[in-house]
Formats: structure tokens, sequence, C-alpha cells
């Protein structure tokens, strides 16, 4: 996705809109803004300050801050959205393990405290190295374009409603 003019985003700031809510609201095709996968009120994209390649978003369309703001539909889907691209991910590029967490919270270390999301990295044996911890700089082997396709491409596509019988019991 193309930089947008500082004016433009201090308007989109002003007017109280995440990151996320601006590439959503770019009308810009999925490759553009790196978005996976779109289901009725999740989505996946790809973090494009990525640890690693193939590290994924999944996030509700609407900006929530905690776990108890989404709605059981959202948060059914969000955890089927994660299913979804640790698949992706694990077709795309065998990694020996992953990540799958949350930041939620400025102090519990999220960077886009308004609208959570869960990250989906992949691991592998050995992958740590001193880039990140020291100089505070990022390797990544691929470009974002790249790893958009691979997982595009690996995504899975049999996805059924999430609610075929209607919508879950509510929790007790």
């Amino acid at each position: 996705m193309e930089a947008t003019g500082s004016s433009e985003r201090q308007d989109d700031a002003s007017q109280g809109l995440t990151i996320f809510e601006q590439i959503l609201g770019a009308d810009l095709p999925d490759e553009e803004t790196f978005v996976l996968w779109r289901g009725d009120g999740v989505f996946a994209i790809l973090n494009i300050h990525p640890y690693t390649s193939g590290h994924v978003l999944v996030l509700p369309y609407e900006p929530r801050q905690t776990l108890d703001e989404l709605t059981e539909q959202e948060s059914t889907e969000l955890w089927r959205g994660v299913q979804l691209a640790a698949r992706a991910i694990d077709q795309a590029y065998q990694p020996h393990g992953m990540n799958i967490g949350m930041n939620i919270g400025k102090a519990g270390g999220a960077g886009i405290p308004d609208h959570l999301h869960a990250h989906i990295v992949p691991r592998w044996t050995g992958d740590t190295n001193f880039m990140t911890a020291l100089a505070d700089t990022r390797v990544i082997p691929e470009p974002l374009e790249l790893t958009w396709q691979k997982l595009r491409a690996t995504w899975p596509t049999t996805n059924p409603p999430l609610f075929e019988s209607g919508p879950p019991a509510p929790l007790s």
C-alpha cells in the first residue's frame, strides 16, 4: 500500500480511525493492502512490520480494545481466522512451530491498542538473532508482495458458514 500524505494521515487520525480502518476504507485491491482473507466480521492481513516472513494478523473489522467487546460471532470467527492463518502459514512455509498471541492494551505491549488483533508468527529452530534485540532492526528474507502471494495461494478455500444451524448457545 502506498504511503499517504501527512495531512491525509492527520485527517484520518483526527477522525479516530485506526490504521486497520484506514486500510479497509482505502478501497484498494487486497494485493495492495495485503489483506489475505475477509470473513463476515473478521479479516486477516499481513503485518507490514513482521518479525519474520509469514507474520499474519487476524482482527475484527470494527475496532475492539478488549476481548469482552467482541460479539460472540466475532470471537468465534476470530479464532477460525487464526486457525486458517496457521494452516496457510504451515503449508506455505513449513515452520517448526508458531507463536500465536495478542498484546492487549498499551501496557500489554499493543502497538495499536484501540484495535485488538491476534498475531500468528511462524518460527524455526534457531531463528532468533541479535538484529532485533540489539539493533532494533528486522531482517526479512522476502518482500511482502511475495509473502502475500504465498499465503493467498495456500489460504484454505473450504470455509463453510460459521453458524449453519444458528448462532451458538450463550456461554454459561
